[in-house]
């Protein structure tokens, strides 16, 4: 299933002047009726706006959810309206502002943006209620903003290592590596099979990856100093987390140092049958066309050890309630609803990691299965409402990556990005 888990450009220039419209504390008109309305009939006759994006909720989720929550509320109504990741980010806005919406998904990095402005409303009493005690801490940073709990962690997903099934045989190999000391052994041995043009496709600007190395190594792309955002490429952590990637990236002859993962797409060269590996999402996969998928394998990036993969960047979606929603207590309703084990569950049997690590114990598909063991070790980008102004062109972390990669100097290659990165994060929104 396609999952397009970008950060919307320009969210935090996109979503100021909502603060002017924020809820205002007051109880929004026809929120639960009388004390004497009973309990299901409290939203009789009213209808929750309901907004998911293209590809996110799998087959059947969206049907059992308004068909359990119409029938827990008789004479209510979910209208649900299917969104395009394409320019979200102005309609999000606008909607917000004039409270056209009540339930929204909104992309995880997008999130502190949203909540800042805001444009979303505080759900910080409800967690418990929505089920917050079970959400992995790492899954739900990105719904916290100044400890305040903006919206629900809904699922995550992320990449994994893919491999030829034909050249890992041809190469000798019958297990699948626990320890990158393994993996590096794996693409040795790739290297001298014949027929193989790379052990594995990694092109110089593969961020993501580089992120989950340096999440394992215990750092951060920026982290706050006092009151200002500084750039983390510099730290020990992060020389540390350049040599493995380096190292990977170094057998990947073919992989330009200069572009990133969909220049040209790493799915057609791993589709040509002559690379022993990729990493990648889902999505990232070749087709059944291209290439069967009885031919493809997956694992989690090893660690250093085998008791644990190498940390990974968590894409993914988030559930909110729009701060000017006029029916903000059937909301909640219906995100107890929505989160609960039954519809949650719907992820999970589709290969999806949800919010809650009980229901994952049953997640289906051998990607899935990979992915999830990754997730558990994964990290969000840094929560803040400018972060999508780094992953803007120029990207400072890919064009760190790049020149390091080309012989420049760590230290003042790392220097001179950091401070890239910080201008970018404590710019005024």
């Amino acid at each position: 299933m396609k999952r397009q888990l970008i950060a919307a450009v320009g969210v935090a220039a996109m979503v100021v002047g909502l603060a002017a419209c924020g809820s205002d504390g007051k109880k929004s008109e026809g929120d639960s009726g009388s004390s004497s309305a009973s309990a299901a009939d409290k939203y009789k006759g009213k209808t929750l706006k309901v907004w998911t994006m293209t590809g996110s909720a799998p087959k059947g989720w969206t049907d059992a959810v308004k068909t359990e929550f119409e029938t827990t509320y008789p004479g209510s109504k979910v209208e649900y309206a299917t969104q395009e990741w394409g320019g979200i980010g102005a309609k999000i806005t606008a909607a917000l502002s004039e409270g056209s919406v009540d339930v929204l998904e909104v992309g995880n990095t997008q999130t502190a943006g949203y909540a800042s402005s805001g444009g979303l409303l505080d759900l910080t009493k409800e967690k418990a209620a929505l089920g917050g005690d079970a959400w992995p801490a790492n899954q739900n940073e990105s719904a916290v903003l100044d400890g305040k709990q903006y919206a629900a962690p809904w699922y995550v997903t992320n990449r994994v290592v893919a491999y030829n099934k034909d050249l890992w045989a041809k190469a000798g190999l019958t297990d699948t590596p626990k320890t990158l000391e393994e993996f590096y052994s794996d693409l040795e041995k790739l290297k001298t099979t014949e027929g193989v043009v790379d052990p594995i496709y990694m092109p110089g600007q593969e961020w993501y990856v580089y992120f989950g190395l340096l999440t394992s190594e215990g750092g951060k792309i920026a982290k706050k100093d006092g009151d200002k955002w500084v750039g983390g490429l510099g730290s020990p952590e992060s020389q540390k987390a350049f040599e493995t990637y380096k190292k990977l990236q170094g057998y990947s002859a073919t992989g330009p140092k200069d572009k990133d993962e969909a220049t040209p797409q790493q799915k057609d060269v791993f589709a040509q049958g002559n690379v022993g590996a990729m990493i990648g999402l889902g999505w990232e996969l070749p087709d059944e066309k291209a290439m069967p998928k009885d031919k493809i394998g997956y694992f989690a990036l090893p660690g250093k050890t085998a008791d644990k993969p190498t940390g990974v960047f968590l894409g993914g979606s988030n559930l909110a309630i729009a701060s000017q929603s006029k029916n903000t207590d059937m909301a909640k309703d219906y995100l107890k609803i929505a989160l609960n084990d039954k519809n949650e569950g719907l992820f999970a049997a589709a290969g999806i990691t949800t919010n809650k690590p009980a229901l994952n114990a049953n997640i289906q598909g051998d990607f899935a299965k990979a992915a999830q063991q990754g997730a558990t070790v994964g990290a969000i980008t840094p929560n803040t409402p400018n972060w999508s102004s780094v992953e803007d062109n120029p990207n400072p972390v890919k064009e760190f990556l790049t020149a390091v990669l080309q012989g420049g100097d760590f230290a003042s290659t790392a220097k001179k990005y950091d401070d890239e990165i910080a201008k970018k994060l404590n710019q005024k929104q």
